[in-house]
This record gives structure tokens, sequence and C-alpha cells, in this order.
């Protein structure tokens, strides 16, 4: 069932415990990416940011990039997702090396489903990260536009505890 952008702007953001919404996105080379692909595979760190090439975005996606090893190591991996497009995205992601899926969720409509709102007088996208486990539930939300590496850190500890649980 399709759903109406503006439906979606109005649906409450997403919290701990709920489920994941799926979906799909266009990436760099060509390629789609979807949450569905992970189920029962991987833990997901989805990430929500506002623009390619600004420096607390930059910031943050070297921040993933520099940990990206420990995430991959720990059973997870890192979606990068902002509106820029995907020429955008393979500038910003070939100029710092980075090594996760940068998607573009051309007019926010992915956004809006996770309730990620603008922020500062909605001049400025939201910044938001979600641990979502390997059954698709969201076990972390994370939203702040100054404290970016907590960002990563928090995702990072959450993940590592998720997968030791999930050995034991």
């Amino acid at each position: 069932m399709l759903v109406n952008a503006s439906v979606w702007a109005k649906m409450p953001a997403m919290r701990v415990g709920d489920s994941a919404p799926d979906f799909e996105l266009p990436t760099t080379g060509g390629k789609t990416v979807r949450l569905s692909d992970f189920r029962g595979k991987k833990t997901v760190v989805l990430y929500f940011y506002p623009k390619d090439e600004t420096p607390g975005c930059t910031a943050e996606a070297c921040k993933f990039r520099d940990d990206y090893e420990d995430f991959v190591a720990a059973g997870a991996e890192v979606i990068g997702v902002s509106d820029d497009s995907t020429a955008s995205h393979e500038k910003f992601a070939q100029r710092h090396r980075l090594p996760f899926v940068l998607a573009t969720d051309t007019g926010g409509r992915v956004r809006d489903r996770y309730g990620v709102k603008a922020s500062f007088a909605g001049i400025i996208k939201g910044r938001a990260t979600f641990v979502i486990d390997r059954d698709g539930v969201i076990r972390n939300r994370f939203d702040s536009q100054v404290r970016i590496g907590r960002h990563v850190d928090d995702a990072l500890t959450l993940v590592k505890s998720l997968e030791a649980r999930a050995a034991s």
C-alpha cells in the first residue's frame, strides 16, 4: 500500500520498541538499498543527516567511517540517508573515503516515516540515528544536531551489546 507523503508527515516519531518501517532508496553506483535486505542477517545503524559536505554532516560521516570496521566486526551495517542526489553522495563518499552506503531520500519521505523532524524553525533537516536489530525492531533512537559524535558512539555500544546477546 502506498502512503501519501502528507500522511507520513503526520505520523508520530518512531520510538524504541517500534518495528522499523521498510524502505527502498537509491544509492551510489546505481544500486538500491532496502531495510528488509538485512532482516535476520545484520543490525542496521540508520542515520539521517541534513546535507553532504556541511561541517557537522562531514564530521558525523567521518566518525562513522573511522568506526566502520568496528560496526562490521560487531555484525552491523551503516546506512546514511539525506535528500541529496546520488551524484552528490558519490562525490561526498569519494572525497571522504566513506565505506558505507549513502542513500537518497528525495523529498524526505523516509525521513518523515521515521518521524525525523526539521529543526531550527524548519530550516535545517533533522539529524537522528536509529539502531535497528536483526528482527527489524528499533532498539535506540538518538536525536541531536550538535552532539554528533555521540550518535556514533551510542550506536556502536548498543550494536556490540545486541550482538553479544544474540551470540549467547
